[in-house]
């Protein structure tokens, strides 16, 4: 194990009508100390957006696609040899894919393709081009009810594999390999309340090395639908 970590994230899900709607990720993310590899929060590691416009095609398949913006903090305060942000930017689109409900469990597989200008933290580092593609399963397990609704307690587990490509990926083509497992509570039909384990898998530009890391994660989940703000709104008689 390399590293140790928190990762608090607000995700956002706006419904505009039948076929459109808006996606957004936010996430504030901490690693250890230097000296302290089970401190989990000791210094920034990211400030991460990604937006993006989501499609619905029907009840099983959805898309987004947008830009994303990562601010990468510095691996070593205080050390001069490295900046203290650099900007990562990325193009990205996404396919879900839902299955049916089995036997009271909601499963879903989930494609991300990323398109990334990197660069690290050393002064005068350029930007790197790569490619990034994942691929996720996970589920929805509900432990109190027969069905996802208010005041609903799930499990969710999942597992994820990254690989990568670019001229300067050669000996490294999986970037990393993730299971996140944690619980849920759906407290109303716009919020729903995560936390949860996060164990990475990451190969090193070797090839034949490895590097593991443990995260806590606490997400938020927002879900709106301005097609139903109609029906909140009072009735204005403008006859008058």
């Amino acid at each position: 194990m390399e590293e140790t970590g928190m990762w608090f994230g607000a995700y956002l899900k706006v419904r505009f009508s039948e076929r459109f709607g808006y996606y957004g990720e936010h996430h504030w993310r901490v690693r250890n100390d230097i000296d302290d590899v089970w401190s989990f929060y000791g210094r920034p590691r990211q400030l991460y957006n990604r937006a993006g416009l989501n499609i619905f095609f029907n009840d099983y398949f959805e898309a987004v696609i947008g830009p994303t913006l990562v601010l990468n903090f510095t691996p070593e305060p205080g050390n001069e040899e490295f900046d203290k942000i650099s900007y990562e930017p990325r193009i990205w689109h996404q396919w879900l894919l839902k299955m049916p409900t089995m036997y009271n469990m909601k499963i879903y597989h989930q494609f991300r393709f990323e398109h990334r200008w990197k660069r690290d933290n050393s002064v005068g580092s350029e930007h790197d081009y790569t490619d990034r593609f994942r691929y996720k399963i996970f589920a929805y397990i509900p432990l109190n009810s027969k069905e996802i609704k208010e005041k609903t307690l799930f499990f969710s587990p999942s597992a994820e594999i990254f690989m990568h490509s670019g001229e300067s990926i050669v000996a490294n083509p999986m970037e990393d390999f993730r299971t996140y497992n944690g619980f849920g509570y759906v407290l109303n039909n716009n919020i729903t309340f995560f936390v949860g384990h996060m164990y990475t898998l990451g190969q090193k530009s070797s090839g034949y090395e490895y590097k593991a890391s443990h995260i806590l994660r606490f997400n938020v989940f927002i879900g709106l639908d301005t097609r139903k703000i109609k029906d909140l709104l009072p009735r204005i008689n403008l006859g008058y």
